[in-house]
């Protein structure tokens, strides 16, 4: 599986980006995906994943309600919207597959792939 994360940038806190991942090599419907994120000096943070066929998601309690996760099957795609941003969104945000699971998993040592990371960079 190969992923590429796309539409980091530089917002103001309060302000809105919207990340894509794009996935290629297997059968998209069938593997659960997830959002991850590191700054330096941190921990590789969980964000939000979502289930194989889009049905369930999960977010970090830090970006529950400002943050949204989908996905479009048909497209290979999926998209992470980011709403409210604060500085402490700050990060490199990667996309991840998790083949062997089809629901939303919080793990990151779960996931079997990864994409090469888009930097959001928030600034108050």
């Amino acid at each position: 599986v190969q992923l590429q994360a796309s539409g980091g940038g530089s917002v103001q806190a309060g302000g809105s980006l919207r990340l894509s991942c794009a996935a290629s090599g297997r059968t998209f419907s069938r593997y659960g995906m997830g959002w991850f994120r590191q700054d330096s000096g941190r921990d590789r943070e969980f964000v939000a994943a979502i289930s194989a066929i889009g049905e369930n998601t999960a977010y970090a309690d830090t970006v529950k309600g400002r943050f949204i996760m989908s996905r479009d099957n048909a497209k290979n795609m999926v998209y992470l919207q980011m709403n409210s941003v604060k500085s402490e969104d700050t990060g490199v945000y990667y996309c991840a597959a998790d083949l062997a699971n089809w629901r939303p998993s919080r793990n990151w040592k779960t996931y079997n792939y990864w994409g090469p990371g888009t930097l959001v960079t928030v600034s108050s």
